[in-house]
């Protein structure tokens, strides 16, 4: 509150009448015209149209525009009465009848609540299997910076949850003294968290956005006796949240709607753990956990060669001997999986490891025998995949059609490279066209592709499941399925009208921008999608205003709009630097048409308090 009444005190400084003054070099005042924000001519012209020429707009012509202009549907009467008392209140203190001005018209357009760009409820099917689903993914979900240093925590799980995150992920390795279990990142030297913080945190946290089910994927490094402790925390901690799978679970997953207010875990069964101590040397580069392939990616393009056998960070995951020998695998080299004083501990923690085994309700595998047999059907045997971005481009290049078979059936995870150590992201489109329900992003950094995360997950009201398109789960007559290489025809045309923006004097200082004059705003608008849908557009520069009004149109043709994203950037002009001005990603499928407004975003995906764009969204 204190710092809405600075703002507006300042506001008042540095408006005299309705002139902005900019201090030029401290000696004189630059004087630029404040525009009065109005309705820009389309907007006008509908109000005529449905007011039928009159300075009025009454209840029955409002559901007559919002029904055929807006192509809302099941509104009723009362509904526009409800809308209509909300905005005439704000702007009259005495409310007699139902109608609109034009400007109270305008204001409506302006409330992004009732008049957002996509529908803010959920109203896909909820009820089919989850391979059904695109689900909204972290990676490494406890770190809260970069991939080698930055420090582990609870803080970011609970970000994540609050914004509809529904897939955590935890790195499980034993403490220094090897009688309790640290999150962190392993063989790096980021900082622990207690497991017991994390997993309390997801306790508290999970069903605060949505009530859909959380997966926390483990990647688990443990001893048998420490994955019994893992059980029993999780058990005394979820409780009755805590999903126990069922003999049904083997054929077929449940659903989001079956799994409302569960706590679902997925890793690999212990007994697997075990056998790939033997398989090791048989592993290639896409069969490890995600832990380990972005260590052997590290180490592929460090500049340190570890010749002396010693590990080149901490050793506290390390064994105590270690070979130099290059003929030996990853996981015998650092003993990724358990340490050889472990063995004793594997004997007489077998019992243990079952019980632990019996919680795990999503079985994940590695590719151990190369991916393209690890995509194979295998009955009875309900499971999740994981592969790294690099494994998944070459598959998608080389057999696409087995991966979308496969996620009709099963649960593809797929994980950042290794070299991303700033916690940067890929491209998602490629994953989501071959049906990947898990693309697993690191929810803590920011740019481009998490905000095509972002703007994915706007769809079905934010809650964190999105039904995947009919193409990617239908079969033809033979068993065809669809195949992403395919060339197709253009499907709909979406037309983008820009009006105007507004809010920024609001959300800034005055110098924000620019020191000596109001900024000067273009808009860039993306396409993102199927490469055949990929397109980029831009506005002109307005020059010298807080309020920009560009009222340009640009046409998208698209041949998969299930799957396209329009990406919506803001720039402050400037010869040396374009400064960021806001931004949001829309998921096309899901666009109201009509005139909406759009609330912009900062670079984290957090929403400004005021800013916001004036559009038209029109398919033909």
């Amino acid at each position: 509150m204190y710092h809405d009444d600075e703002r507006r005190d300042r506001r008042r400084k540095n408006v005299m009448g309705s002139y902005n003054y900019y201090k030029m070099f401290g000696c004189f005042n630059r004087k630029f015209k404040i525009r009065d924000l109005g309705p820009p001519p389309d907007v006008i012209d509908v109000f005529n149209s449905y007011s039928m020429g009159k300075s009025e707009m009454l209840p029955d012509q409002f559901l007559r525009f919002l029904v055929e202009f807006q192509r809302e549907e099941g509104v009723t009467v009362d509904d526009v009465e409800r809308v209509m008392s909300r905005v005439l209140n704000l702007s009259r203190s005495h409310l007699t009848r139902y109608v609109f001005t034009e400007n109270d018209f305008f204001h409506y357009l302006l409330l992004d609540d009732v008049n957002g760009p996509i529908k803010p409820q959920v109203h896909h099917d909820m009820t089919a299997p989850l391979q059904h689903y695109f689900i909204y993914t972290g990676h490494n979900s406890y770190l809260t910076g970069n991939q080698l240093s930055s420090d582990s925590s609870e803080v970011p799980i609970i970000k994540a949850l609050q914004r509809g995150v529904r897939g955590i992920e935890l790195d499980l390795w034993p403490n220094n003294a090897k009688d309790g279990i640290h999150v962190l990142h392993g063989r790096t030297l980021t900082t622990p968290v207690p497991l017991h913080k994390c997993l309390k945190s997801i306790k508290e946290h999970a069903f605060v956005n949505s009530p859909y089910p959380v997966i926390i994927t483990l990647e688990d490094h443990l001893t048998p006796t420490l994955q019994a402790k893992v059980a029993e925390m999780v058990t005394s901690i979820f409780g009755d949240m805590l999903y126990f799978p069922k003999e049904s679970d083997k054929d077929a997953f449940p659903s989001p709607d079956a799994l409302k207010h569960h706590i679902i875990l997925s890793t690999k069964p212990p007994k697997e753990y075990l056998q790939s101590k033997n398989v090791g040397k048989e592993r290639s580069s896409g069969d490890k956990d995600s832990s380990d392939e972005e260590f052997e990616d590290r180490r592929s393009n460090s500049d340190q060669d570890d010749d002396d056998g010693r590990c080149s960070v901490s050793d506290r995951y390390c064994t105590s001997e270690v070979s130099s020998s290059t003929t030996q695998s990853l996981s015998e080299i650092l003993g990724v999986d358990y340490e050889d004083d472990d063995i004793e501990d594997e004997k007489c923690g077998h019992q243990k490891g079952l019980e632990y085994k019996h919680l795990i309700a999503i079985h994940a595998s590695k590719p151990k025998h190369g991916t393209r047999k690890a995509l194979r059907d295998e009955p009875g045997k309900a499971k999740r995949l994981s592969l790294s971005e690099q494994a998944l481009q070459k598959a998608a290049s080389l057999y696409g059609v087995d991966i979308v078979r496969f996620t009709q059936k099963y649960i593809l995870r797929v994980f950042p490279k290794g070299t991303r150590v700033t916690s940067t992201n890929f491209r998602p489109l490629t994953a989501w066209m071959h049906g990947a329900q898990m693309v697993a992003f690191n929810m803590q950094g920011y740019g481009r592709s998490l905000w095509m995360m972002h703007g994915m997950f706007r769809s079905n009201g934010g809650c964190g499941y999105v039904r995947k398109p009919d193409f990617l789960m239908n079969k033809g007559p033979d068993g065809e399925v669809f195949d992403p290489k395919t060339t197709l025809p253009v499907k709909k045309t979406l037309k983008v009208k820009i009006y105007m923006g507004d809010g920024w004097r609001l959300d800034f200082s005055q110098t924000h921008f620019d020191a000596y004059s109001p900024p000067d705003f273009y808009t860039k608008i993306y396409m993102a999608g199927v490469a055949a849908d990929v397109a980029k557009k831009r506005t002109k520069v307005i020059v010298d205003e807080w309020t920009p009004v560009w009222n340009e149109e640009f046409t998208f043709p698209l041949r998969v709009p299930e799957l396209a994203l329009l990406e919506i950037v803001v720039q402050e002009y400037s010869v040396d630097k374009d400064m960021f001005a806001g931004q949001t990603c829309l998921p096309v499928s899901e666009l109201r048409p009509g005139i909406r407004v759009v609330p912009l975003h900062n670079k984290k995906g957090e929403k400004f308090k005021s800013v916001k764009l004036l559009m038209r969204f029109l398919f033909v």
